[in-house]
Order: C-alpha cells, then structure tokens, then sequence
C-alpha cells in the first residue's frame, strides 16, 4: 500500500500554508491526520486472485485507528461533478445551492457505512419470508448544521437518513479576527454517550468554527468517535487542529484544498458558500 505524506501547517492561515502537493495513487483517498502531518493513503481496488498466486496469504488491510483522526474523500464521478458546478463562479445562486445539496446527500451516505445502527427481522415478501436488516428508528442520527450555509448540505438528508432530530447552531464569524461568535444554539441540554451526531459545515478553513461547534457538542456529552463531519471543502489547517484536540472523529470531504489566503477563505474553494447559496 503506497503512503505519501504531506506536512500541514497548524497556525498559519496565510497564502503561503501547506503549499506542498498532495500525492495520490489511485482513485480513493483516505487522509489520516495526526499533529502537524497527514497520511494519504492509496486504496486501489483489488482484482480477485486464483487460488495459488502470490499474495493469497497475505493479511487483511489493517483497520483503522479508533484514536486517528479520518478524513475521507470520496471518488465518485457525481461528487467531482457537483463539485464542480459549485466552484464556478458563473453558477446561478439557485443551482450553487442545489449542487451543495447533491454533495450533502453523497457524503451522508458515506458517512453512513458502518455507522449507522441497524437491527435484523424477517418480513414477508411476495413469494417467502425473507430476512432483513433496517436502520434503527429508535436511534435517529442528531443532525448539526452549521447555520447558515450547512443547512445547504443537509437539504436531502431527508432522502438518506432514516430517522434524525436537527438542532440548529449559528456562528458568525468577524472578518478582523476571524473568530466564530455564537448566536443560535438550540443543542440538547446532554447528548447520550452513544449519541450519533453528523455535523454539516460547507468549508472547514481555518477551523475556528468547527472546533467551536464539536466542543460545544462534547461538552454536552457527545463522544468524539461517535461524530461525523460533512463539508464541500476542508484545508490541512483546519484538518490540523481537529485531528490534535478530537481524535476518533470522521471527516468527509468533497475536496481538500491546500492553503487559505489572507482573508482566510479556502483557495480556490467556493467563495462564500452562505451568500452565493442565499444570495445575501
């Protein structure tokens, strides 16, 4: 299995941070983030061996790290697709929106493997009983978007999820300091442990934000393993800090790009993902 590693700047959030290229060997790509470095991991399909061949013998791929930081990009053609409606700056604010939501409704699904708790029954079909396995309605994901450009990702979670709760937060963020200033936060009074909570925010860029809303939902009694986080685009500054204070949290992705500039928006990145999707 190939490794590239790339260095991660943890403070900066100039043009110059985390100019090195990230190396990938195949279509998948897994980023696992600890400190200031991240690991690129290269998951290339595997054609099936004849019995015999070299290799047979060899060990299952390791499982990952329950105390590594995950974040996973996805490599389906669609993600690329209304990836790329949402960066350009010709799109219309209405088909921005909708393509934001079409990323949204990939990644949950991602997110959702392995995830989300299941129970097995048997039902009748039209010719016998078969047995089956449905997501567990008493334990609905609680959905956390980021007001106000996350609710944009979560505009089909309806068609994804079979049960979830959402509560809402609102963070603002100063230009001069770049830091998040709460104004909504309708969260539960405490989370159960076992609480699943998926985390909508369209650009991780210098993580000033994220970082706010994951300790106010731990505080609550959220579990870092237990978290998901969904965004269109994240930086290595952001991924950074998440990965040094919340080990065990997943993070999907439709594209990592490499450094912020002087304004610390994502570059290219989309822009501002809240006005260009409400026009405001």
């Amino acid at each position: 299995m190939a490794i590239a590693r790339v260095s991660i700047a943890s403070s900066s959030t100039s043009s110059t941070a985390s100019r090195a290229p990230v190396s990938v060997a195949s279509r998948s790509r897994a980023f696992h983030a600890r400190g200031g470095v991240a690991q690129t991991r290269a998951r290339a399909a595997r054609a099936p061996r004849a019995s015999g061949e070299e290799g047979d013998d060899a060990p299952p791929p390791a499982r990952p790290n329950p105390n590594q930081m995950l974040v996973i990009v996805p490599p389906h053609p669609l993600l690329k697709h209304w990836l790329a409606v949402a960066r350009n700056v010709q799109t219309p604010g209405p088909i921005f929106r909708a393509a934001l939501a079409e990323i949204g409704r990939i990644l949950i699904y991602e997110a959702g493997r392995e995830w989300l708790p299941t129970f097995e029954a048997q039902v009748q079909g039209p010719l016998a009983i078969a047995d089956v396995e449905f997501v567990n309605p008493e334990k609905p994901v609680s959905v956390v978007p980021i007001l106000r450009a996350g609710l944009t990702l979560l505009e089909e979670s309806s068609s994804v999820l079979p049960a979830s709760v959402t509560y809402h937060l609102g963070y603002v963020r100063d230009e001069e300091t770049l830091q998040p200033k709460l104004y909504l936060n309708k969260l539960p009074e405490k989370f159960e442990e076992d609480a699943q909570v998926l985390i909508s925010d369209p650009m991780l860029a210098t993580g000033g934000t994220i970082l706010a809303a994951v300790e106010e939902i731990i505080s609550r009694g959220a579990s870092p393993k237990n978290i998901r986080i969904i965004c269109v685009v994240a930086c290595p500054v952001s991924l950074t800090e998440l990965s040094k204070r919340y080990p065990g949290l997943r993070v999907y992705a439709a594209m990592i790009d490499e450094h912020l500039n002087e304004n610390g928006y994502i570059v290219p990145g989309l822009g501002d993902a809240g006005d260009r999707a409400f026009g405001t």
